[in-house]
């Protein structure tokens, strides 16, 4: 193609953008703005900023929050549902005093003015994230075990946000990660999930007796379960051994007294009387 063809071709495309771009003004719409992200801890204030130019005496103003189905946050200069006890207005803005998980999502400000090409409407976008410290875990630990089994300790809370990672505690001392740089008194065959909050002894053993207690935490803060005990014992083989020659003896002992009853005729004679009965 040649040079002045191009050229051509370029002022063409120009020309274009700029009819599109004066027909988009003159039905007042604003370009999109990019979506804001505020994070707020649970409890604490927030503001929800609308950036928006400024207020005048025929701006009208209204906030929606979006979703499956989209409800008004402010509306003809009222704030609407739970807002009306904990949400003032800052020029565009708003200010909530105490927010609470239930707000998190995604919310729209919508500013209308009259202009001279009709009704210019501008908005802005914001996602609030709200954060949650965890609640008091829920904490499952057996109150007794044998000796070279495998047991599972569980921990668990649902309230965090972001998630929390989970630390468990033997006899109020944090146990490691990595067990085999620990003591070499406590037992090295365990396994922590700290996404999860298991903790496994794959081969548990007496040293491992003890209270345990579980702590979830995230960037908010910390809960930590009550301490319950657990109490590993060793496996009696010579009670096992003594329970099971003694329940043979007495199968032996009944083996013989039923011999010994049917040598003397004991049951033939009351089968024979037996029937007679039902005659």
């Amino acid at each position: 193609m040649a040079r002045g063809s191009r050229h051509r071709l370029l002022l063409l495309l120009l020309r274009y953008l700029v009819v599109a771009l004066g027909y988009h003004k003159a039905y007042g719409l604003s370009a999109p703005k990019d979506n804001q992200v505020v994070t707020a801890i649970e409890y604490q204030e927030v503001i929800l900023a609308c950036k928006s130019p400024k207020k005048t005496m025929s701006s009208r103003l209204e906030w929606k929050k979006l979703g499956r189905s989209v409800s008004f946050v402010y509306y003809q200069q009222t704030f609407q549902g739970d807002f009306k006890d904990r949400a003032e207005m800052i020029d565009f803005s708003i200010r909530i005093k105490n927010v609470t998980r239930k707000d998190a999502g995604k919310y729209r400000c919508e500013v209308s003015a009259p202009s001279e090409q009709g009704q210019n409407l501008e908005e802005d976008t914001v996602t609030l994230e709200v954060l949650v410290a965890p609640a008091v875990p829920s904490c499952e630990v057996p109150t007794s075990a044998l000796s070279g089994t495998v047991v599972e300790l569980r921990c668990q809370d649902k309230e965090g946000n972001p998630a929390p990672e989970y630390t468990w505690f033997k006899d109020g001392i944090r146990l490691l990660g990595n067990p085999k740089l620990g003591s070499q008194r406590s037992n090295s065959s365990y396994t922590m999930n700290i996404k999860s909050g298991t903790l496994q002894f794959n081969t548990v053993s007496k040293l491992d007796s003890g209270e345990y207690s579980c702590e979830a935490r995230n960037s908010v803060g910390y809960r930590r379960c009550l301490g319950k005990r657990m109490q590993v014992d060793d496996l009696n083989v010579s009670g096992i051994i003594a329970a099971v020659v003694v329940v043979a003896l007495v199968i032996s002992v009944c083996g013989l007294g039923v011999c010994y009853a049917q040598r003397k005729g004991y049951f033939s004679r009351r089968v024979v009387l037996h029937l007679k009965i039902l005659q």
